[in-house]
């Protein structure tokens, strides 16, 4: 039997944190979610673990005097912003020493535990060169464990076209919610248009790229025949430490460009390398960016 993606110890830290949005959708909750932790008289959901700053008003008491331990009551409160993730399954990442889909199968899973204990609907959208078939789920904990398995049954192939992804993401979604879009951002053709398209039919913009080490810095030198992962192509080139420098900046550059269309459109933007283990990013930098709380 497959291990899970995550770990228990690693979920019971998730739990501490919440998907953060800037905008205010009309119609729909806005803020920081602190109106998800409703009083009496709505529909009750679930439960999570107490953590420091909490509602004491929202802990279920009757368990605490049965347990012993302190649990925070969930309720349903509607609307709720729809979290919609773009996971990349094209088959560039499958490259990498630590396979790049792998670690985003992993950051993918956590970012949506974090979603469900908080009572956020969530979608796991998967594309390559177009919009594959979903996972859709919302209302708590419970539903984790078919999440991640659709995670986990995911498999990398064909080529990135994020402009006629974008597209279909905008029909198929046109309701504006957060938008997480993971991905190592390699395309071909530009990323800068599809991802403003995005933005400007309303979806805030959370956007996690995800590469190996090599991508950034290739460790190889001498005469090379380099094939792309997605296309076969074969480009045979000379690499050397000038060659590996501007390799480097360019690849910096491209990062900042994504970087600069999340933050001109009120999103948030995160870059790791796969050498970065998985907690480590989600409670370093990602906490950092804002992206969660």
């Amino acid at each position: 039997m497959p291990e899970p993606l995550l770990g228990t110890r690693f979920l019971e830290r998730l739990e501490r944190l919440t998907i953060q949005w800037q905008n205010s959708l009309p119609g729909l909750v806005g803020g920081h979610n602190t109106s998800r932790f409703a009083g009496s008289g709505q529909e009750f959901l679930d439960h999570r673990q107490f953590h420091h700053g909490d509602d004491l008003r929202a802990v279920n008491w009757r368990a605490f005097l049965r347990l012993e331990k302190l649990f925070l009551k969930m309720f349903q409160l509607e609307p709720r912003i729809p979290v919609r993730m773009l996971i990349d399954i094209s088959k560039s990442m499958e490259t990498g020493e630590i396979p790049k889909f792998q670690y985003v199968q992993r950051l993918a899973a956590a970012m949506c535990y974090v979603g469900l204990v908080r009572l956020d609907s969530i979608s796991l959208q998967p594309f390559s060169n177009k919009l594959h078939d979903a996972f859709t789920a919302s209302g708590g904990r419970h539903r984790f464990t078919p999440a991640m398995n659709f995670l986990a049954g995911l498999q990398p192939a064909g080529q990135t076209n994020f402009m006629d992804c974008s597209r279909q993401f905008c029909s198929k979604y046109p309701q504006r919610g957060l938008t997480l879009v993971i991905s190592d951002f390699l395309d071909d053709r530009d990323c800068e248009k599809p991802l403003q398209y995005l933005a400007d039919f309303g979806h805030e913009l959370i956007l996690l790229q995800v590469w190996a080490d090599e991508d950034r810095e290739p460790p190889w030198e001498g005469e090379l025949e380099i094939e792309d992962a997605e296309t076969g192509q074969k480009v045979e080139l000379a690499f050397d430490s000038d060659a590996r420098a501007q390799y480097t900046a360019a690849f910096d550059a491209h990062a900042e460009l994504i970087r600069k269309v999340a933050e001109r459109n009120n999103g948030r933007y995160l870059g790791v390398p796969t050498s970065v283990p998985i907690e480590q990013a989600i409670f370093g930098p990602l906490v950092r960016s804002g992206a969660v709380a």
